[in-house]
């Protein structure tokens, strides 16, 4: 079980929150709003109200004691950045922040933040392509160049094993993993045959995977 402490509780730090503390986790919310604080309280282990630009106030919760920050605040840059750089300092090992914009980002990571997160953007990506596919369950960006997609097996790859469909070095991808109607194939061997209603779980470039996109009639 690790120590979360997020900071700014709006609706995505309240979401990130909550789901933490019902997944077991130990979790600190912080805000600068009293109300905000009220609200969340029941909702995870210790909430607590404090100027998240106050390097004291928040030495004083026990920063540095928890194992990952979520730096989760909204329209204000000047805060977001603050409180990135004082939970880092105070010894915080992993901090995880939200950008409004690449500047912010830049910014965010030249001060140590460990991650950074654009939960409108990357949520309005995976909208996107989920909208347009009826191939695509799921895509997640991790990276401006790779990205992870869950896709239905096409008809044409249906009885085929991976050695057979040589996806890697057709369009340059990787099967990672493949759910089955009996489970999730963790690494599968070349020998694994694709079967009706199968799942792959794949990770390129983007750029292989629009390649993909062109030459296999799938909608990424």
């Amino acid at each position: 079980m690790k120590q979360f402490v997020v900071i700014g509780c709006g609706r995505f730090g309240t979401s990130v929150a909550k789901t933490l503390y019902n997944q077991g986790h130990d979790v600190l919310a912080i805000d600068k709003d009293e109300e905000i604080v009220q609200e969340i309280s029941d909702s995870v282990t210790y909430a607590a109200q404090a100027d998240v630009e106050d390097e004291y106030a928040l030495k004083a919760l026990g920063i540095r004691n928890f194992d990952v920050a979520v730096v989760s605040i909204g329209s204000d840059i000047q805060a977001s950045i603050m409180a990135t750089l004082i939970v880092k300092e105070l010894g915080v090992k992993t901090v995880v922040a939200k950008a409004q914009n690449d500047v912010h980002a830049k910014v965010l990571y030249k001060i140590g933040a460990d991650k950074v997160v654009f939960p409108e953007r990357d949520m309005g990506v995976r909208l996107a392509h989920n909208l347009v596919s009826s191939s695509v369950i799921d895509y997640i960006e991790f990276d401006p160049d790779y990205s992870i997609v869950e896709i239905t097996a096409t008809k044409e790859w249906e009885y085929k094993t991976l050695n057979e469909l040589k996806l890697p070095s057709k369009y340059g991808i990787n099967v990672i993993a493949i759910k089955k109607k009996v489970g999730l194939n963790i690494s599968p061997n070349a020998d694994e045959a694709i079967m009706p209603g199968d799942v792959l779980i794949v990770i390129g470039s983007n750029t292989n995977l629009a390649n993909l996109e062109k030459k296999s009639g799938l909608r990424l």
